[in-house]
């Protein structure tokens, strides 16, 4: 069977969890003889075409006033709203898809996170009669941020500046054969406003490597971890105001990951306790080795953070939120405690938990083997090729 992935970003660039899931994806099914091609974009003029771990790579130039990704300065609204109203139907992208489809003549094209590229991708595939799968890995196809979240607050109705700038993924949802999605929160968030009535629909999980990290540290004080992006969003400033609340001494907190330079700078200045450490970018298994407890605290609906399925087969302890697709998965974990979205006093109160007790939240708690192969590799491939021959059975006939 011979594929086309399409997806935003695709490692080297890697700015959330979705390209991993893609790439990982990809590779796992070139490993199960399946011919793929990914495209997508990269912050140059030209296209260009490499293959990679038996996955070809077709990079694209952005069609937009600029590169928005990994973005340390935070643009305009006028420059925002220029990009946004590109990213309405970008007949351009669609046009540079439609020559690779003409090139590599697919049996199925397989969308993905489609910022930059826009809903054209979708109206160009069925133009050349290609059976198309959709994964919802963000809320693009609802939301013009992609992330069903404003102001500080999840969005429980769209705005008029949504409704207008997503009409065209509305308007061609028609065009997908099978819609996937990573967790049953995000699936139900597309269907009941309308989307995907009449496609396959499933819950596939994503690949994510479930290694465990060993029995943590090792320090006197118990080390408290977020990993991700810094932003307001993924409820950072909860943790920080959390630490606030916490006793003088017993604890450390580890923040890994990268944001807006102004953004993470102002949050150092009002943060300034020396037992938080700001990291910066870090590898995820030296990550989970240097904490004994993971902070998984998005304020906005995420999909299925794949920081808290590391978290699980690192076997550490986590502390996280209800929001989105979190306790879909927080219910595997051996050890774990929850709380609603902004509230500093509960997590603090749990983070406090984790302190007296050390001997309980320390150390390693493996996962069972039965949530390991949720996640697997093998169970995840499978499960998409079920997909893929359901979907071609349903049109051959």
């Amino acid at each position: 069977m011979k594929l086309i992935f399409v997806n935003t970003l695709y490692p080297p660039t890697i700015i959330g969890g979705a390209e991993v899931s893609v790439s990982l994806l990809a590779q796992a099914l070139a490993k199960r003889g399946a011919q793929i091609g990914v495209v997508t974009f990269h912050d140059a003029d030209e296209e260009t075409e490499e293959t990679v771990e038996g996955v070809k790579i077709h990079r694209v130039p952005l069609d937009n006033i600029y590169w928005p990704f990994g973005l340390t300065q935070r643009p305009t609204a006028g420059q925002r709203l220029r990009w946004h109203a590109h990213d309405v139907w970008n007949s351009r992208a669609a046009a540079r898809f439609g020559h690779i489809l003409d090139r590599e003549r697919p049996d199925l094209v397989h969308t993905h996170n489609l910022i930059g590229f826009s809903a054209a991708i979708w109206a160009q595939t069925k133009k050349h009669a290609v059976p198309l799968v959709h994964t919802l890995r963000d809320y693009t196809a609802i939301c013009k941020r992609s992330t069903l979240f404003a102001r500080g607050r999840t969005c429980e109705r769209r705005c008029a500046p949504c409704v207008a700038m997503t009409a065209g993924f509305k308007l061609r949802a028609s065009a997908v054969d099978a819609v996937i999605s990573n967790s049953q929160y995000m699936l139900e968030a597309h269907t009941k406003r309308g989307y995907f009535s009449q496609a396959r629909q499933a819950v596939i999980r994503n690949i994510v490597n479930t290694s465990a990290a060993g029995a943590g540290p090792g320090e006197t004080d118990i080390v408290f971890g977020y990993i991700g992006r810094v932003e307001d969003e993924k409820g950072i400033e909860v943790v920080l105001e959390a630490t606030r609340l916490l006793p003088p001494t017993g604890w450390k907190l580890r923040v890994a990951g990268r944001g807006i330079d102004t953004y993470i700078e102002a949050l150092k200045r009002r943060y300034p306790d020396p037992r938080i450490e700001w990291l910066g970018f870090t590898r995820p298994a030296d990550f989970y080795a240097g904490v004994d407890v993971c902070l998984i605290s998005s304020i906005w609906p995420e999909p299925l953070p794949r920081t808290l399925i590391e978290s699980i087969g690192a076997g550490r302890a986590t502390i996280c939120s209800t929001a989105g697709g979190i306790p879909e998965i927080a219910e595997h974990s051996a050890l774990i405690g929850m709380y609603e979205p902004r509230d500093g006093k509960r997590l603090a109160d749990l983070m406090i938990s984790a302190m007296e007790q050390p001997d309980r939240w320390r150390g390693s708690h493996p996962a069972s083997d039965e949530v390991l192969k949720m996640f697997s590799a093998e169970t995840i491939a499978t499960a998409h090729l079920d997909i893929y021959a359901s979907v071609r059975s349903s049109l051959s006939t």
